[in-house]
């Protein structure tokens, strides 16, 4: 909104305002910086109405707009958006304004319902009033509080004095386990005495019973009369329709428990509580034990309301979906919808699986877009790089792996403790893919002067080092590179004493299970200038002084970056604790 500088206010107004855009601009998940936005546009001039300048009306409308598109499931803010511009321009703005909201959050029962009854008091057609309860039963009528809907439904019918629709509607309604299912139950018992039999059953099974009547009849060698034979009919109806109610009543009473612990069943920006995401993976899983596909997806869409910014359950979702027959467009969908709308890019797990999804259904170039899509904003992202080489390395070979590395450790974007751990992981892909284990050791000795002062770079020496094949022969060798290395990084690193003990360890327990005879006087030696009193380790006296033996240590923030530990999507997420007490990150 950054073209608008009048907002048909006063100046007092207008700047605040423009004080609120930035606010919003500058963090646009902070949701009270929209609220506070929202209320002042609403408030310019008095107060908006259809007289308000087009200034104003403008302002409101690029707010709303914009705070929708940043949380579109908040069905309160779609329902007051209608009511404003019904006020300000009439029934054909407002239904614009519940079309983009029924399309931005489909499964919500409160805003159909109020489309559904904003379309009754508006519009005096009844096939378009009943062609917009149709659409919204689609997609709410399997909602297990989908009761204010129905009740809508029925009222419009009844309104219409349409019983041969009431019970129509009545009819979907008994198969349903939802929260008020015995009220319909017990308005279709009635209505069904009412109706005529041919309503009620096929004619097939009209047909049956009667035979089966005048069959019983022949038996006692009685003829019924014609309305003794309707009555006789209709009590086999009812005891029908009984065991629709008590299979409804019974798939009801499996989820109750369930829907009981549901405190939280709309879209919000605060956290939810960990017993409420333990609920929630226990009703899907329910659900999907019981094999209903339309009942599963209605369930996961409910839950991807109330837990929208919580990545895990997007995941699921997707997994689930992949799991069946010819489903790769909604599999894509549900991709969609959470990286473009919910999981920000600062948790960029689930658009690494899109893009090994999309890698799948053979959309290379996509898989390689979103990669590039991270790394625009997430420039020092290790995995996203390492996974983007890997792509390449599949489908282009090993050198567009490398050349993946090679950009990314020119770029002057990205820092350098990054580039240390891509250095790490080049010389791994010549080691492993390539087999050449000399072109990785040095890839590792020329850029020792750059990122010496990498913890990662130097795990990943060691770890080189220590794996590499040996023999009688090549064990000596092999102990002089162990130590070389291990000294370099105690002499050439500022890494803290405590990292560098750490480090040191690897060294140690090699000299322990892989060392000669004379193996212990270098232990000793190591575990000395390790481990020792002051007085004879510069690594102890460093952690004490806080300076390391004469080179200048790191700062507190370099020190952070130069130690910190590179983790993928799958060591970070493990699976989530059930025992979890009080609010429940999204991270």
């Amino acid at each position: 909104m950054g073209d608008f500088t009048n907002f048909g206010g006063t100046d007092e107004e207008n700047a605040e305002i423009r004080r609120l855009n930035t606010d919003v601009d500058a963090d646009p998940d902070n949701f009270e910086n929209w609220e506070k936005l929202i209320r002042a546009c609403e408030g310019l001039e008095g107060g908006l109405n259809r007289n308000s300048s087009p200034q104003a009306l403008a302002a409101l409308r690029d707010s709303y707009d914009r705070f929708l598109l940043k949380f579109p499931l908040l069905f309160g803010y779609w329902k007051k958006y209608a009511d404003l511009e019904f006020n300000i321009s009439g029934p054909e703005s407002a239904e614009m304004v519940y079309e983009r909201g029924c399309a931005s959050i489909t499964n919500s029962v409160d805003l159909w319902t109020e489309y559904s009854s904003f379309k009754m008091e508006t519009t005096h057609t009844p096939h378009l009033v009943r062609e917009l309860f149709e659409r919204a039963a689609s997609h709410i009528g399997l909602d297990f509080l989908a009761h204010p809907f129905w009740d809508k439904y029925l009222e419009y019918e009844t309104r219409q004095e349409a019983h041969d629709k009431i019970f129509a509607i009545l009819n979907r309604v008994i198969h349903i386990p939802m929260h008020q299912y015995a009220r319909y139950f017990e308005r279709f018992r009635q209505l069904a005495h009412t109706r005529p039999l041919q309503e009620l059953v096929p004619a097939d099974t009209l047909a049956r019973y009667r035979a089966e009547i005048e069959a019983e009849a022949v038996q006692f060698g009685i003829q019924k009369p014609e309305l003794e034979i309707e009555r006789d009919i209709r009590a086999k109806i009812d005891a029908s329709y009984y065991l629709i109610f008590q299979r409804t009543q019974g798939e009801t009473s499996k989820r109750w428990t369930y829907e009981a612990e549901i405190k939280r069943p709309y879209f919000h920006v605060t956290e939810l509580e960990h017993h409420q995401l333990v609920n929630w993976r226990k009703y899907l899983d329910f659900e999907e034990e019981e094999g209903s596909h339309q009942r599963i997806v209605v369930l996961y869409e409910r839950c991807l309301v109330t837990c929208a910014l919580y990545e895990e359950f997007w995941l699921r979702y997707a997994r689930w979906m992949s799991a069946q027959d010819n489903k790769d467009e909604e599999v894509r969908n549900i991709y969609l919808r959470a990286i473009t709308l919910f999981v920000p890019i600062s948790r960029p797990g689930i658009r690494l699986q899109f893009a090994y999804f999309e890698e799948m259904c053979g959309r290379i170039d996509v898989a390689r877009d979103v990669h590039a899509a991270i790394l625009m904003k997430l420039p020092d992202c290790v995995e996203a790089i390492v996974s983007w080489a890997n792509l390449q390395r599949r489908h282009s070979g090993l050198d567009a792996a490398i050349d993946v590395y090679k950009a990314q450790i020119d770029s002057p974007v990205v820092d350098i403790f990054t580039k240390a751990a891509l250095v790490t992981e080049w010389a791994f892909l010549l080691w492993k893919v390539k087999g050449s284990v000399d072109e990785a050791r040095a890839a590792f000795t020329k850029n020792l002067e750059w990122y010496a002062d990498s913890r990662h770079f130097w795990q990943k020496w060691l770890e080189f080092e220590l794996e590499q094949p040996t023999n009688a022969e090549l064990e000596e060798q092999h102990a002089e590179r162990m130590k070389s290395v291990s000294a370099e990084m105690r002499l050439k690193s500022r890494l803290s004493p405590g990292t560098k003990q750490e480090l040191g360890l690897v060294y140690l327990n090699y000299l322990q299970q892989r060392g000669t005879k004379q193996a212990m006087k270098e232990f000793l030696l190591i575990d000395r200038e390790l481990f020792g009193p002051q007085s004879v380790s510069p690594i102890t006296k460093a952690k004490q002084a806080k300076d390391d033996a004469g080179v200048a240590g790191l700062d507190e923030a370099t020190r952070l970056k130069a130690e910190r530990r590179f983790y993928n999507y799958y060591e970070m997420h493990p699976d989530p604790d059930p025992n979890a007490q009080g609010p429940a990150s999204f991270d």
